[in-house]
């Protein structure tokens, strides 16, 4: 289950549990680092009140729900990004 089908609050600290539930699931891990962890939960954030969703901060949102579907968090890149990098573009998920 993707983060958003579940995540509807404004709330930080929910959205980085919802994210550190996800990445168990995954099998992968959030980032050890938690200023680049809440660096990123307020972009999320600022994402969900500004656009609607809390599409990936480190994404180019063009417009089109269709499209922009694929960069909601988690996005569809992390998965591979992960297994090639050792962590997502954004650095929110790492193996």
């Amino acid at each position: 289950m993707k983060m958003q089908e579940k995540f509807n609050s404004e709330n930080a600290e929910e959205l980085r549990r919802y994210a550190e539930e996800y990445a168990q699931k995954a099998g992968i891990k959030l980032n050890p680092d938690k200023k680049i962890v809440e660096g990123l939960i307020k972009g999320l954030l600022k994402n969900k009140e500004t656009r609607g969703e809390i599409y990936c901060p480190c994404r180019v949102i063009t417009g089109d729900k269709k499209k922009d579907r694929d960069i909601i968090c988690p996005c569809v890149f992390h998965k591979g990004e992960i297994k090639a990098e050792g962590h997502c573009k954004c650095f929110l998920f790492v193996a």
